[in-house]
């Protein structure tokens, strides 16, 4: 099965704290059906000093699941993902629009 959300995709947060806010996708675990995106579900982390990085209260983004995240098609609005055959190749396209992506 193909992904619906990519590395690099824009979405936007459905629930949670963040909820509205929109980021681009870092990277996608399908295995644990999770991703990390940029600017959101961000927690602080403290770490050590080391010879190469400063130490501190450091923030990080943490995983967020994929059921908590939607695309932003080109109005800017929150889409499902769906898939169809353009010829020979299988594309993505916004449920809301029929846009392909």
């Amino acid at each position: 099965m193909a992904a619906k959300l990519k590395k690099g995709d824009k979405v936007v947060m459905l629930t949670g704290k963040d909820k509205g806010k929109e980021g681009t996708i870092a990277s996608v675990d399908p295995k644990s059906n999770k991703a990390v995106v940029d600017g959101l579900n961000i927690a602080i982390r403290a770490t050590r000093q080391s010879q190469t990085s400063q130490g501190g209260r450091i923030p990080k983004a943490m995983p967020v699941d994929l059921s908590n995240i939607a695309l932003v098609d080109a109005k800017g609005n929150p889409t499902r993902v769906g898939f169809k055959v353009e010829g020979d190749k299988k594309v993505r396209f916004a449920k809301t629009t029929g846009d392909v992506i």
